[in-house]
């Protein structure tokens, strides 16, 4: 990738949502009455990698994020310049099996699903298999998590187990590729081994096995986020170690429009890819919001979603989204009356009493930035 220093942003910038431009899309689950929607072109999300190529920046890329990536806040953050969007890992075994974790770990919309990839846990291609062949038309390509660390993952063989297992990874590729051809995008997602050559040696068999994006967090499994800094030099070796047409994303260490600018520069990936910095402002990869803090309007879009599509009814997901992401516009003690909260009910109670919470479809709703929210 050439350097980025004269890099002039191609993101459109925020238009304030209208009634007619923040509506509710039918949601779709796989085992509703709804599954007309039709299969999202794949080579659609490698156009947008060769078209950023061709702008000279980097695609801006939500992490699949545990307890976070749900439906709502995906949408949410489709407003602020995201190009490709992650489910959380889901397991594919409990996926292909049960209508239950079906219907508790995914759904979507039109929009959603066109730039959607499902990430999947799995030990083995035939789960893996049987899991895509579900959820394949609803989204736009599939991921393979190569890299939680979790324990009880790791026991399981899946995640970064897999690490140490090159050949189940090829073969779950291949496996994918044979049966759905080149119409299903295939990303893995990989950590790095103490021995670069090792992690070259992995990414250039998951490539020749037919994935199209390999996403390289840049720790290795026993270091955690925060304590090591990610390694940059070793995304940079698996840019330069696999072809053109097999692109490459940094995950790791950026929290800002600036970071990935950056980290962009010093790797030459085709991509990168945010987890905690878009929990702390979903606006980050925006150039017209370069600072550390979630605007207004993002909470007000966040609040309008999670009504629509039913995360009022996973309370413990909306109250971590909201308590993370206003991190930087409420005080500590506002933060943990909202962690303190029992339920939906008392969640609105308090944030309506504070704050000029509006509603779609209220004049202002979602043009706030970082003032003016708070009742006298």
């Amino acid at each position: 990738m050439a350097a980025l220093s004269n890099f002039v942003p191609t993101q459109p910038t925020y238009i304030p949502p209208s009634n007619s431009l923040i509506h509710t899309e039918p949601l779709i689950s796989i085992d509703g009455v709804n599954s007309s929607l039709p299969t999202p072109r794949s080579s659609s999300i490698l156009e947008l990698f060769d078209l950023a190529r061709k702008a000279r920046r980097p695609l801006f890329i939500a992490a699949p994020m545990v307890r976070y990536s749900k439906l709502p806040f995906r949408m949410l953050l489709q407003h602020f310049g995201l190009d490709l969007i992650y489910t959380p890992m889901m397991l594919a075994r409990e996926f292909k099996n049960s209508p239950h974790a079906r219907t508790a770990d995914f759904s979507t919309t039109t929009s959603d699903s066109r730039v959607l990839l499902a990430q999947f846990g799995a030990s083995n291609a035939d789960d893996l298999c049987a899991a895509t062949r579900i959820i394949r038309p609803y989204i736009a390509g599939v991921g393979i998590n190569c890299g939680c660390p979790i324990k009880d993952q790791v026991a399981e063989g899946i995640g970064a187990a897999l690490m140490s297992k090159p050949e189940v990874v090829e073969q779950m590729v291949r496996t994918l590729r044979a049966e759905f051809g080149d119409d299903l995008v295939i990303d893995v997602k990989i950590r790095v081994h103490s021995d670069l050559d090792k992690t070259l040696a992995f990414a250039r068999r998951v490539a020749d096995a037919g994935a199209n994006i390999v996403t390289v967090h840049g720790r290795r499994r026993k270091d955690r986020s925060g304590g090591v800094p990610v390694n940059l030099l070793a995304i940079k070796l698996v840019r330069e170690a696999l072809p053109p047409n097999v692109y490459v994303v940094a995950n790791g260490d950026c929290f800002s429009f600036a970071d990935a600018l950056r980290i962009a520069n010093e790797t030459g990936v085709d991509g990168v890819m945010a987890a905690r910095g878009l929990l702390e402002n979903p606006a980050m990869f925006l150039p017209t919001h370069l600072g550390s803090r979630t605007p207004w309007k993002a909470v007000e879009l966040f609040w309008a979603y999670a009504e629509e599509y039913g995360l009022t009814g996973k309370f413990q997901h909306l109250q971590l989204v909201v308590a993370d992401m206003t991190a930087g516009i409420l005080t500590k003690q506002e933060r943990q009356e909202i962690r303190l909260a029992r339920n939906w009910q008392q969640l609105t109670k308090f944030m309506d009493s504070r704050f000029i919470l509006k509603r779609r479809g209220e004049q202002g709703f979602a043009q706030l930035d970082y003032d003016g929210f708070r009742k006298l």
